[in-house]
């Protein structure tokens, strides 16, 4: 007589294992993604290269216009990202004077900006720049791998990008911007 058939136990199988495999690749994951610090800035790849040619109108009525050729020879300086309709452009412009007070030689980039709106901006906001150069198509900006406005970039006597400061300069970097330029002048 033949009987039902044996329940022998039988041994879990991949479709026990593979589910909790993937979970548990997920929860790593996650757990990784948690842990790890956030950094969401996009850094310039031109950093220890020269800047790309431009040569850029002015932006300004009272100040000339802008051109790599006068990022070669002379001193270190900055040259900084902004725009009129940035809010937190308007927060770095007392750290801007503070360091064109020190006796930094700043250059500007209007991105996208109108003259009267920025004319408004400069004269609410202090104008510490030597130039400033219109850049209605963002051209320059992208040339040189900003990412956004404002950025801030050490560029030495030679016209090599030496350093990129992402977003609004703060009271604590000003000290720290000046010594990138004393050594980008080494």
């Amino acid at each position: 007589m033949s009987g039902p058939p044996s329940s022998a136990p039988r041994k879990p199988g991949l479709a026990l294992w593979l589910p909790l495999a993937l979970f548990a690749a997920f929860l790593a994951l996650v757990v990784w993604g948690l842990l790890r610090p956030d950094n969401r800035e996009v850094a310039s790849t031109f950093i220890g290269k020269p800047i790309p040619a431009f040569d850029l109108p002015p932006a300004s009525a009272d100040r000339p216009g802008l051109a790599r050729a006068q990022f070669v020879g002379g001193k270190p300086r900055l040259l900084n990202i902004f725009a009129s309709w940035c809010g937190p452009c308007a927060v770095e412009a007392p750290q801007l004077a503070q360091l064109a007070a020190a006796g930094a030689e700043i250059d500007g980039v209007a991105i996208r900006d109108r003259k009267d709106d920025l004319a408004r901006f400069l004269a609410a906001n202090g104008n510490p720049f030597a130039r400033i150069g219109q850049d209605d198509l963002s051209k320059v900006q992208i040339g040189i791998g900003s990412s956004g406005v404002p950025e801030t970039f050490v560029v030495d006597a030679r016209g090599v990008i030496r350093y990129q400061h992402i977003g609004a300069i703060m009271p604590d970097d000003v000290p720290m911007i000046l010594g990138k330029l004393k050594e980008a002048g080494q």
